[in-house]
């Protein structure tokens, strides 16, 4: 429920603040008074779009603020899913800067206005005469029988179910393009990945067939380096070897008479000992060593596989070779595995839609039964309100596919005159009686719909006399289970109010600033009674004021 509503620089408003009450909350003024710049701001906290143009001063904010009463609601899950701090008593403000930023609060926590949206359209339905049109709109007519039918909870499940299967057949048609375009290249993948497989590539084979390679091709200057070496070593008369045994020899017999000579003969001996080894080895790698022609033009060729691998696929290792070969590889397996995969995805889509029409069914079931109730009690106020000719007839028949909100084609086919033809709503009803009947229907969804507060924005246009009074009546008696704002120019409904208050310009140093304050009961009087004369109040119209009021 609305308790509060504060505006600060907004159109012709300077500042006012305004506490609305429980039940029925009258609204009137003269036209041009600002009624409808009330409702603008209220629509900004509710998460309508702004711009500087609202600003009174372009040099200070504007400022909107509404306080709620959201006690007995339900709706904690609702700030739970929205992330926003909950309290019985919330406050919504929104900020819109001479700069055109937009800053919007609940309970002062900084939030983006979608969530302002979220928050307001549970908090507040504002109805207007031009909504009328909302009659022959399919997903208003679809709200309707919905309310009436309570299954919101069937609507979540169903909603779930839709998006899961949508989701299922957008992934479905990609894996179907993926499966395509895999197809086309398969023949190249294949030839690619071939190539490298037959190639028997080994990780780190390049570094020792360039190595081997080096040795191959300079064998024969290689093996004649070492024979010279060997020679040298361990030649009869005159290798290293040889001399060096002597010195270790001749130093061997001067260890007793010269201290110093075991220490040189003990390194000699070492060294005499490495030089043998490395004798040995030279002499083995030597008789390894060979020239090999064959041996050689296979290595080439091997390198010059893997060179032109390399210059293909433009790497320069074969560790990225290995590396692309393996991506082929998973890319084959993924083009041979999409089959499998698009068939696990029908199987899945054929499950989420036999879930989901069974769903759609129920919701069928459902808003046929609440048909007849909607039909059954909107003819019964229509009838109150001066239409006993009225005829409404919901036609509900399936509809090609499943929809976003089931799988129903929905039509309101009316008359309001006997023995003529059901036709659409928008062919057949006039203003009055759109308004008639739009009203209906809204006190309709009210009764099963927990909404705070409804707002009425001058529905009754285009209706007089008892009628009046008769929608005054439906108005107040909704006004029992919620909170009714209602905006009017008709005396009869002003006058079923709780609470009255009147909007009204005035010129100021400023410039003309709106107003708006709740009336006393005498002031009350006169306001009616101006509504049903005109300015100069008569006598018989103060009369008639009080026999409204019931005073």
């Amino acid at each position: 429920m609305l308790k509060r509503l504060s505006v600060e620089n907004y159109a012709l408003i300077d500042q006012l603040d305004i506490a609305f009450a429980p039940g029925l909350n009258i609204i009137t003024g003269e036209t041009g008074a600002g009624k409808s710049i009330l409702l603008g701001a209220l629509g900004l906290i509710l998460g309508n779009r702004a711009d500087v143009s609202v600003l009174r001063h372009n040099d200070r904010n504007c400022v909107i603020e509404g306080e709620f009463d959201l006690t007995g609601y339900g709706l904690e899950p609702l700030f739970e899913q929205l992330d926003v701090d909950y309290d019985p008593q919330s406050v919504i403000r929104r900020v819109i800067t001479p700069a055109g930023k937009s800053r919007s609060y609940v309970n002062d926590l900084p939030v983006p206005l979608t969530t302002l949206r979220e928050i307001g359209g549970r908090l507040i339905d504002i109805h207007s005469q031009h909504q009328t049109l909302l009659l022959s709109d399919r997903s208003f007519q679809t709200e309707v029988l919905d309310a009436v039918a309570s299954h919101s909870d069937l609507l979540n499940r169903y909603g779930a179910s839709y998006e899961a299967l949508r989701s299922a057949e957008a992934e479905l048609q990609t894996l179907r393009h993926q499966a395509e375009e895999s197809r086309r290249d398969q023949e190249y993948v294949t030839f690619q990945c071939q190539q490298l497989q037959e190639a028997k590539l080994v990780a780190g084979e390049q570094e020792e067939l360039e190595a081997l390679l080096s040795e191959l091709t300079h064998a024969s200057e290689i093996k004649e380096a070492l024979l010279y070496a060997t020679q040298s070593l361990d030649a009869d008369e005159e290798g290293v070897l040889t001399r060096l045994k002597s010195l270790e020899t001749t130093f061997g017999r001067l260890q007793e008479v010269y201290p110093a000579g075991e220490a040189y003969y003990t390194r000699l001996h070492s060294a005499l000992l490495d030089l043998k080894d490395l004798a040995g080895e030279i002499a083995s790698e030597a008789d390894r060593l060979e020239d090999d022609p064959d041996r050689l033009e296979r290595t080439q060729q091997r390198l010059d596989l893997i060179y032109t691998l390399q210059q293909k696929h433009k790497v320069d290792s074969v560790a990225a070779l290995l590396a692309l070969q393996a991506e082929y590889e998973a890319r084959l397996a993924s083009i041979e595995g999409y089959g499998e995969q698009i068939a696990q995805l029908q199987t899945r889509i054929e499950s989420l839609t036999e879930q989901t029409q069974a769903l759609a069914d129920q919701i069928s079931q459902g808003r046929r039964k609440a048909a007849q109730a909607v039909e059954k009690r909107v003819v019964e106020m229509l009838v109150q309100l001066g239409m006993p000719s009225a005829c409404l007839q919901i036609e509900i028949t399936p509809s090609p596919a499943l929809r976003k909100d089931g799988a129903d084609e929905i039509r309101f086919l009316f008359t309001a005159n006997r023995n003529m033809k059901l036709q659409s709503i928008e062919k057949v009803a006039s203003g009055g009686e759109m308004s008639r009947l739009m009203l209906s229907l809204k006190a309709l969804i009210a009764a099963h719909v927990q909404m705070p507060t409804l707002i009425f924005d001058e529905i009754d246009t285009g209706v007089s006399g008892s009628i009046a009074d008769r929608m005054g009546e439906i108005t107040a008696s909704l006004a029992q289970k919620l909170q009714i704002i209602n905006i009017t120019h008709l005396p009869q409904v002003a006058s079923k109010g709780d609470h009255h208050f009147w909007v009204y310009k005035k010129e100021e140093a400023a410039g003309t600033v709106t107003h708006i304050r709740e009336l006393t009961p005498e002031e009350r009087i006169d306001q009616i009674a101006q509504m049903i004369s005109g300015s100069n109040i008569t006598p018989a119209a103060r009369e008639q004021a009080r026999l409204l009021l019931g005073l």
